[in-house]
């Protein structure tokens, strides 16, 4: 398979380098942990001309490496290999195999973290690790880490990355994204009957497994239940007590509390995101209903058997995907509008801004639209950004075939496309 270049991770890694902390690399299984740190970062060290030596990488899921899946064989095998006072990085994957089954029930998981904890306090030891399955999820490590820990989340291919590969034009590649989606294996399956059936696997034998697995759910229908629940209704408000209303129409007993669990399962492994929805110009958080996206939108169409393909969910799920990446915290906008009703009193509502986005002093708002084919369209897609008073940037994301340009009210209107593939798009 041809490299895939995956900077915006490898340069987070290069800038964490010597920090003093266990680089934890987190995200939902095959989305490319372990080619990060194994081929991408090991390369990387050894261009900078480090000695092979003084790069300790080893690979717990090895079945070669069996040995070392015991703590006292780990720590015994690192230890062994600092032969100097020279800086040595130490690359471990899958470091959750280090951990047997009794100890994780028994919530005696600290003997991993005292390894790694005293090799840190070694002046020549630089530390990164993976991890995830169902006995031990990476956001699992990362709590246990937690006092010195450093995250470096992963997510599946961006658009870009997706077409830095892909043979094709952008529409061509655009349709096949939206479709499979972006985890790196996808892009080395030709036929589309074998993409299909590697992402069903993939989501029934691994991802579910792991869950149903860990938290004993076998037998448990309400797990199946909801993953198709929120698949079908990705871009749309929700809570727990909507979501036990839905099962009950299903004729499965549940409750609100125990849907509110199983979406926390979901969200500790990667499989999904939740959004908050926040009052613009209250400024703060209004707390339930929220809306969930899939961190990969050919998971989702996967778990529907490729029905329900909506183009318009699917593009705000792309969306809300590349602005996580590009390092964004999203929010839902609320705007309230006051409207007459028949006897002509004013009726509070709300409109809705599809994105809040934030990172640092910057701020953008952006509305998703699969397009804009009148006045009219353009006006109810206004309507939620007119009433937001202050000065950052409004931005509406289109799939009509136009160059990027701002109305009269100085919004910019950007392609798709354009969007996905210029990561300085925001700035034009």
């Amino acid at each position: 398979m041809v490299e895939i270049k995956r900077d915006i991770y490898l340069n987070k890694l290069i800038n964490k380098k010597g920090n003093g902390m266990v680089k934890i690399i987190t995200g939902v299984r095959r989305s490319g942990k372990s080619y990060l740190l194994f081929k991408l970062f090991q390369d990387h060290l050894l261009s900078l001309g480090i000695d092979k030596n003084h790069i300790i990488a080893l690979s717990l899921e090895d079945d070669e490496n069996e040995e070392y899946r015991n703590p006292l064989n780990l720590s015994k095998y690192l230890k062994s290999k600092i032969m100097d006072d020279n800086l040595y990085y130490i690359l471990l994957d899958e470091a959750q195999l280090a951990i047997t089954k009794e100890e994780y029930k028994n919530k005696d998981i600290i003997k991993l973290y005292e390894i790694l904890n005293s090799l840190l306090k070694r002046r020549n030891v630089d530390i990164y690790i993976t991890g995830s399955n169902s006995k031990f999820l990476s956001s699992d490590i990362l709590t246990e880490f937690s006092d010195r820990g450093d995250e470096i989340r992963i997510h599946p291919l961006s658009f870009k990355e997706f077409m830095s590969i892909y043979k094709g034009n952008s529409y061509d590649g655009y349709k096949e994204y939206s479709l499979y989606g972006g985890l790196p294996f996808v892009l080395s399956i030709h036929e589309d009957e074998e993409k299909i059936k590697y992402l069903n696997n993939l989501f029934q034998n691994t991802y579910i497994k792991d869950i149903i697995e860990r938290y004993d759910l076998k037998g448990d229908i309400i797990m199946d239940t909801l993953i198709d629940i929120l698949a079908s209704d990705i871009s749309s408000l929700t809570n727990p007590t909507k979501l036990a209303n839905s099962f009950a129409s299903h004729l499965i007993r549940t409750n609100s509390k125990i849907i509110s669990t199983y979406i926390d399962y979901l969200l500790d492994a990667f499989i999904i995101s939740k959004a908050k929805r926040y009052d613009i110009k209250g400024k703060n958080y209004i707390g339930s209903p929220f809306k969930y996206y899939f961190e990969d939108i050919g998971l989702r169409n996967a778990r529907l058997n490729f029905r329900q393909i909506e183009p318009t969910h699917a593009m705000e799920n792309i969306l809300y995907n590349e602005l996580i990446i590009r390092g964004f915290n999203v929010d839902i906008g609320v705007v309230p509008k006051y409207i007459k009703n028949q006897d002509g009193q004013n009726i509070l509502t709300n409109l809705e801004v599809d994105f809040v986005c934030n990172k640092g002093s910057q701020r953008y708002y952006i509305q998703s639209s699969y397009s804009l084919p009148d006045m009219n369209k353009m006006k109810q897609e206004c309507a939620s950004l007119d009433r937001i008073n202050d000065s950052f940037k409004k931005i509406i994301v289109v799939q009509d075939n136009v160059s990027p340009w701002h109305n009269e009210k100085g919004y910019l209107i950007i392609n798709i496309l354009d969007f996905l593939l210029n990561p300085n798009c925001l700035e034009l």
